[in-house]
């Protein structure tokens, strides 16, 4: 994760999202001076059970979620929260609550910016000396590409247009010409609404973006490196011939909330998408506990809440065929023993110490059911001094690049040693480094790059790195599997079993040992004590790289084990 992508509480204005998307059904109309609540039904409760509590509490349903007992609520009742809460039949409700600034960046995505501003800091010496056959301009950059073996991969399977990958993200620019090729504008949705207390002033007057934009920039990265077209034109994409489907739910200012994304995971089960990338986590909280004594009981509601709701989902789509797969985190700790969390709430109240129990708290999705978790590391293949890691959690590793990588060579510090791929154009001016008329600022020739047809349509790119960037790299390998082992399923469908494509990807994944000395540290990379990272397991599981390094050429050369017989 890039900005340590993160949701934030429930989007404003969802209502405007389920219905584009044709989830939910809209009910009354809220009071204007309503408050806004996404509230949770217990196992087992009717939907109808459900709304009839939340209206003896004051609430009005203005769009619901029956396959995961989720309600869009609005209530002028001061006391609703606490009303809907005492319910037996409700888990919590948890309540919009604006705090009217941006979220900042994290230490990984502030290196990125300070590194793009460095003249000469993009040129890794040696690299791009090779370039395989039929591969983009830009393919000698994509160190990626090269260790998990996507550039002999498509020498056999290069993927299939029936095969459909979600980018849940901030949404993906259709109008680069890297993405144009592959983009599905039927299946694309927009499930998260600006909220202008974040995101600034709405673009559209209904403020829900249209498909095919991103006005946040990381979907766009995410969308290039699973399935960026090889055309000739560009850089190309760990499986070149995906088709990728927008499931906008992230905020433009990089926070994602519930509602939206639960709908989006919802609505890929439904629609049949094969795989879905998940490069964040749920906000307001970077873990969400069942009965943290730190937190008010109110705030433990919502926690019980977001984590119901979120199981549900996964467990939805994934039932539905999806495979589920998510960045791990930039928070540089072993998942299985979590620190004190100092950041959340980050959206709604201030952050405050929170103790965690590992037996009773979740960071989500990447520790939900079914899903996927990916490390990164770095072109030496080296764990990412900023990767979370541990035997609990972990599945894979995959290269999400690291700027600090290579210490003792002409590479340290350097642009090239993390991700590049493409970029919305526009966000681009916004960062600086992109001017008025579309050229590329002095000081970020190595960080930024633009390709341009004779027609005069241009593609942007740029250096980004995280967790956020490894995943992608392991859901193209995954799309692959799909596209090389998938068969007709009805009519019209195609696809596989996500159980499947989960064991083949870690059956075909390149084998990592821990590093010796196991307690790696990172001293000479200019971090501190807190970096430090045990790495336990042994050579094929552990804790830096679970099963492996993805491996797309083993994935489509490697023949599909058969089924056990029950």
């Amino acid at each position: 994760m890039s900005k340590r992508f993160t949701a934030r509480t429930v989007a404003t204005a969802a209502v405007l999202a389920l219905t584009a998307a044709g989830l939910g059904a809209p009910a009354n109309a809220a009071p204007s001076n309503a408050r806004t609540f996404t509230v949770v039904a217990e196992d087992g409760v009717a939907a109808d059970t459900a709304i009839a509590a939340i209206k003896a509490a004051g609430g009005t349903v203005v769009s619901r979620s029956d396959e995961v007992g989720m309600f869009q609520v609005s209530s002028d009742r001061a006391d609703f929260a606490a009303r809907a809460t005492a319910a037996p039949t409700l888990i919590g409700a948890a309540e919009q609550k604006a705090i009217g600034r941006k979220p900042k960046l994290d230490r990984v995505e502030q290196e990125h910016l300070t590194a793009g501003a460095r003249p000469g800091a993009g040129a890794r010496p040696g690299a791009g000396g090779k370039k395989g056959a039929k591969l983009d301009p830009l393919d000698d950059k994509l160190w990626g590409l090269e260790m998990i073996r996507a550039d002999k991969a498509r020498k056999i399977e290069a993927g299939d247009r029936r095969v459909t990958v979600g980018v849940l993200d901030t949404g993906v620019d259709a109008s680069n010409p890297d993405i144009a090729p592959n983009f599905n504008w039927s299946l694309s949705r927009n499930f998260a609404p600006d909220l202008t207390d974040v995101d600034g002033p709405c673009e559209v007057p209904s403020c829900l973006d249209p498909v095919g934009t991103d006005d946040g920039g990381h979907g766009t990265h995410v969308a290039g490196t699973i399935g960026a077209a090889a055309n000739g034109f560009g850089l190309s994409g760990v499986a070149p011939n995906v088709s990728l489907v927008e499931l906008k739910g992230g905020q433009d200012s990089g926070y994602f909330f519930l509602d939206p994304v639960v709908n989006a995971l919802v609505y890929a089960g439904r629609s049949g998408i094969d795989v879905v990338n998940m490069s964040f986590y749920v906000d307001p909280w970077l873990y969400n506990c069942t009965a943290n004594p730190a937190d008010s009981p109110e705030d433990q509601a919502e926690q019980r809440a977001i984590i119901k709701a979120m199981k549900r989902a996964l467990t939805f789509a994934h039932n539905k065929g999806v495979t589920l797969v998510g960045a791990l985190g930039n928070n540089n700790e072993d998942l299985g023993a979590p620190r004190t969390d100092v950041t959340s709430p980050d959206y709604g109240a201030d952050p405050y110490p929170r103790p965690i129990d590992n037996e009773s708290c979740w960071d989500l999705p990447t520790e939900g059911p079914h899903v996927i978790g990916v490390s990164s590391v770095g072109p030496s293949g080296k764990k990412s001094d900023f990767s979370n890691y541990g035997t609990e959690q972990i599945s894979v590793a995959a290269p999400g690049g690291w700027f600090r990588d290579g210490f003792g060579t002409d590479t340290f510090r350097t642009d090239a040693n993390m991700i590049l791929s493409t970029y919305p154009k526009h966000v681009l001016q916004e960062e600086g480094s992109v001017d008025a008329d579309g050229n590329i600022v002095a000081g970020f020739e190595n960080s930024v790059f633009k390709q341009c047809k004779a027609n005069g349509e241009c593609g942007y790119y740029t250096y980004l790195q995280g967790t956020s960037m490894a995943s992608p790299h392991a859901a193209g390998v995954a799309a692959l599997i799909v596209s090389r082992y998938g068969k007709a399923q009805g009519r019209t469908g195609f696809g596989m079993s996500p159980d499947q494509v989960e064991q083949h990807l870690y059956r075909t994944a390149a084998e990592h040992a821990c590093p010796e000395p196991r307690l790696q540290q990172y001293r000479n990379e200019g971090r501190d004590e807190t970096y430090d990272a045990y790495c336990a397991g042994g050579v094929n599981f552990n804790g830096f790289y679970g099963y492996g390094i993805v491996d797309a050429y083993a994935a489509v050369k490697t023949p599909l084990k058969p089924k056990a017989r029950p």
